[in-house]
């Protein structure tokens, strides 16, 4: 597996979790003082598009590096849930950068013949 897996995984998890806070902002805003409605909207539409790129690199991360469906699943849940995208992204990018360091050393074991 190639670093830059985990590079675009981690850049849109930290993107997503940032929209979906100002989304949360935003929905409090609208709902709780009555303005703000096309901020929100615009923020919604936005948040949404980055989200589907987020499933997609999640995934391609998921099985590149084996996972199984339940973790799978909660990593692709985890930038619905405020504020849990941070966490989600630090424990996979710490169990990740392992799995890659192992395969790196793998490489780099000479061929004994």
């Amino acid at each position: 597996m190639k670093r830059s897996v985990l590079t675009r995984y981690r850049t849109m998890a930290y993107v997503t979790a940032v929209m979906l806070l100002v989304l949360s902002t935003c929905m409090v805003f609208k709902y709780g003082f009555d303005t703000g409605e096309d901020v929100t909207l615009v923020v919604s539409q936005v948040h949404g598009l980055l989200y589907i790129v987020y499933l997609i690199f999640a995934f391609d991360l998921g099985q590149k590096a084996r996972w199984p469906f339940g973790k799978l699943l909660w990593v692709l849940l985890s930038g619905t849930i405020p504020f849990a995208a941070f966490f989600v992204e630090r424990r996979i990018s710490a169990e990740t950068e392992r799995l890659l360091a192992a395969e790196d050393a793998d490489q780099a074991e000479p061929v004994k013949a």
